[in-house]
Order: C-alpha cells, then sequence, then structure tokens
C-alpha cells in the first residue's frame, strides 16, 4: 500500500476492485475483497449497508461486532478499520465528500448537524421494518442509478444521500435510548473522552484531565477503568498510538515531524512511547507500508 494521509476515493475504487470515476462520490457493492488492516482516516463520508453476514468495526479505540442488517455511518475524522467476520458477507457502501453533498446548499455546515457520522463509540445502526426497506430501495436505488443513468447522475446521486441521511437521523431521533446499541454512555466517560479528543495532539499527562473535570488523578482513573475496563492512563497512551499510527503512513511527514505533531519532547521519547505501546518502532511501523 503506497504512502496515505487520507484513504481517497482512488483509494476505495482500488480497494473494493472496481473502476475509478475521478467523481466526488462512489458507490460499491463488496463481498470478498481485501481489507485494509491498519487505522485510516478517509477523505469522505461513508454510509455502510450490511445486508449479510457481519464485520467486526474498529473505530477509534472502540471495536464491535456489526452484523446484518445494520448500517454504519462514519465521517472523515473517524480512524477506522474493519475486518470480515463471516464467510458471506454482502454489504453496499456509498461513499461522498461533503463538497460534492453541499454543491448547492445554503448550510455549510449541514453535515455537522448529525452526530452519528462522528461518532466513534457507536456508528452503527441495526436496521428493523420497516426501515429495513426503505433503506434497502435507497441504496438499490444507488446501484441502479450508478448502472442506468448518465445524464443527471450526480444530483440524482445527491437526492438519494440526502434522504438516506434524513431518514438515518429520524432513526436516531425515534429510538435513542430505547435500544442499547444507541444508548448514551455514563456522563463522565463522555466528558473525558470529549477533552481527550480535543487536546490528545498536546496533553499526554492524566493530571491535566483530571484537573479539567475536577478529579484527582486516582479517582479519574479508577472511575473510567470501572465504566470501560481501561485506566484513564490506557486511554490517553492508546489514543496518541492511534493517531501516530495514522500519521506515520504518510510518507510525506518525517518522523521527527510526526514526534513533533504529537507535541513529543523529541524524536527519542517519542521512539520509546510508540515501541513500547506499540511493540515496535515507528521506523519499524513505517516499513510495513514500503
Amino acid at each position: 500500500m503506497g504512502a496515505i494521509k487520507t484513504f481517497t476515493l482512488s483509494s476505495h475504487s482500488r480497494l473494493f476492485s472496481v473502476p475509478d470515476t475521478n467523481k466526488e462520490y462512489l458507490f460499491v457493492e463488496a463481498g470478498k475483497h481485501p481489507y485494509y488492516a491498519e487505522p485510516y482516516r478517509a477523505e469522505s463520508y461513508a454510509i455502510v449497508f450490511i445486508k449479510e453476514g457481519g464485520v467486526r468495526l474498529n473505530v477509534g479505540l472502540s471495536t464491535m461486532d456489526v452484523d446484518a442488517p445494520a448500517m454504519i455511518t462514519l465521517g472523515p475524522s473517524v480512524i477506522r478499520f474493519f475486518t470480515k467476520r463471516t464467510d458471506l458477507l454482502k454489504m453496499d457502501v456509498i461513499f461522498f465528500k461533503d463538497t460534492f453533498l453541499l454543491e448547492h446548499h445554503v448550510d455549510p455546515l449541514f453535515l455537522s448537524k448529525f452526530e452519528f457520522f462522528e461518532n466513534s463509540e457507536r456508528p452503527t445502526l441495526p436496521l428493523k421494518e420497516p426501515f429495513l426497506t426503505k433503506y434497502s430501495k435507497i441504496f438499490d436505488l444507488f446501484q441502479l442509478t450508478q448502472t442506468t443513468t448518465d445524464l443527471h447522475q450526480a444530483p440524482i446521486i445527491r437526492a438519494y444521500i440526502f434522504a438516506l441521511i434524513y431518514e438515518i437521523d429520524g432513526y436516531y431521533r425515534q429510538h435513542a435510548g430505547n435500544e442499547p446499541a444507541l444508548q448514551k454512555s455514563h456522563p463522565l466517560i463522555t466528558k473525558f473522552r470529549q477533552l481527550l479528543r480535543r487536546h490528545y495532539m498536546q496533553e499526554h499527562k492524566l493530571d491535566f484531565y483530571a484537573g479539567q473535570l475536577h478529579l484527582t488523578p486516582k479517582s479519574l482513573s479508577a472511575a473510567i477503568k470501572k465504566h470501560t475496563g481501561r485506566s484513564a492512563g490506557k486511554w490517553i497512551d492508546d489514543t496518541i498510538i492511534l493517531e501516530a499510527k495514522v500519521l506515520l503512513q504518510n510518507k510525506a511527514l518525517t518522523v521527527s515531524q510526526v514526534s513533533e505533531m504529537l507535541s513529543f519532547s523529541d524524536q527519542s521519547v517519542f521512539g520509546k512511547f510508540f515501541r513500547a505501546n506499540a511493540g515496535m518502532t515507528p521506523v519499524e511501523y513505517r516499513k510495513k507500508f514500503v
């Protein structure tokens, strides 16, 4: 795999072995294909319809098994990778750039209104009737439009994406809190993870997060471990490592630059931290992508 900063639509075309259309959207019907087994970000939004079988999805530091029928929603900033869990797997995916969807839209912040695109805790939606039938028909329309429509294909695809987003949002608004998959985390966990997402590039110490939450480091760590099985310090380290892996895949950045971006005092300190948490040096990890 070549150097990447984010997965482009061309990268997804190669991954799914479909022609690269050089458009700002891509629809694929997938089953057996190779998976990119390292964490990455994408330049596009993705809505995945798991029709048969299941996948193991890694989003941020969360790992979840997603079985059909289900929907997965991913925004560009979400670090992810997934693998197939079952021999039989059928899924449809619509990838799209925000510039494509919002080309003629009056609200440039439209997509930011939908939390399910950036929800790294639970970006999945188990599907039941009548929602399953409605979503299936929309994805059938994606497929039909791509294969039978040349004139006005882009605006038609855009309209279906808008319809799909509104349908997903309607489902969340009706069912939030009523199903286990849609329940919210403990308030302390939510606040801690929000702080971590905002500050992990600069703040590596538990003391900072404890102070922001008006707790002692010991009490914060104990509370986080009680609810997640992972200490607060481990959450911090794992978040930094995840970002480091994404950055190291970008060959345009030197290891020293990655170290600086992550606010380590020098490359040596970063190297020791990476080796202790990833089991190899940054250079060894980078060689996996040569």
